[in-house]
């Protein structure tokens, strides 16, 4: 049950519905998520607002950052490593000329303090476990 919030900043607008799914294919293929509990959240925001270094974007240049949030201890340190390669070079193919510090990052949370519909992950855990 990932969900997954990119802000970027672009000279032009980009499809994100074509985004969303490329986002939500590689949490599902490299992450081991259920693709029907993946929310991807996408806000644009002007360039002329992001700032590098205490420096504006060059005209013509994108920026990006994409957080994500797991269940703790769902993935292993080679699947996380894989997914965030994978995610930024994504990343750099539909975003015209890339800033280098776009950033993606993994948030696990706790499955006691995460969860949807209500019930906290450590509770669906706890209750899927046959004794």
């Amino acid at each position: 049950m990932p969900y997954l919030n990119l802000s970027y900043a672009a000279p032009e607008a980009l499809p994100v519905a074509e985004l969303a799914a490329t986002l939500t294919g590689l949490t599902v293929d490299l992450l081991g998520k259920k693709e029907s509990l993946t929310v991807v959240r996408i806000d644009r925001t002007p360039s002329d607002q992001w700032y590098v270094g205490g420096q504006a974007l060059a005209p013509g240049q994108s920026g990006a950052v994409l957080e994500i949030r797991i269940t703790e201890g769902t993935n292993t340190k080679v699947q996380k490593a894989a997914y965030l390669r994978a995610v930024f070079a994504a990343l750099a193919a539909h975003f015209k000329a890339l800033h280098p510090a776009s950033y993606v990052s993994i948030h696990e949370l706790p499955a006691d303090a995460w969860g949807y519909g209500g019930e906290t992950q450590e509770y669906r855990f706890i209750r899927g476990v046959s004794l």
